[in-house]
């Protein structure tokens, strides 16, 4: 990932120093932004989702492995809702959504 990319995505999810999508409009008017804007709203949908399945408790599944390609795959089952969702990560947009709130207590807990 870009260091750039990486960095604004950094910011994205800061409480501390939140950079707003509205005054730093020039920061995501080009193609890094828009692909740092792409990255924040999948793992924040997939934080999401995580604390859904989560919050269900028993009846829902939580499933992270690495594929041959270096990825790592999400699989989540929302038996509630009768649905699935299985998201690939590289290595840096794991470890981003690792940093969020919660999200490494529920996945270590599910395995």
């Amino acid at each position: 990932m870009d260091p750039f990319v990486r960095r604004l995505v950094e910011r994205l999810f800061d409480p501390a120093a939140p950079l707003s999508r509205n005054r730093h409009f020039h920061s995501f008017d080009n193609d890094e932004g828009r692909r740092a804007l792409r990255i924040w709203k999948r793992l924040t949908g997939l934080q999401a989702d995580l604390k859904a399945c989560a919050a269900e408790g028993g009846t829902s599944r939580i499933e992270v492995s690495q594929n041959d390609d270096g990825e790592v795959v999400i699989a989540l089952r929302l038996e509630r809702l009768r649905s699935s969702r299985t998201t690939r990560l590289d290595a840096v947009e794991y470890e981003l959504l690792c940093r969020l709130a919660g999200v490494k207590e529920m996945i270590s807990r599910s395995r």
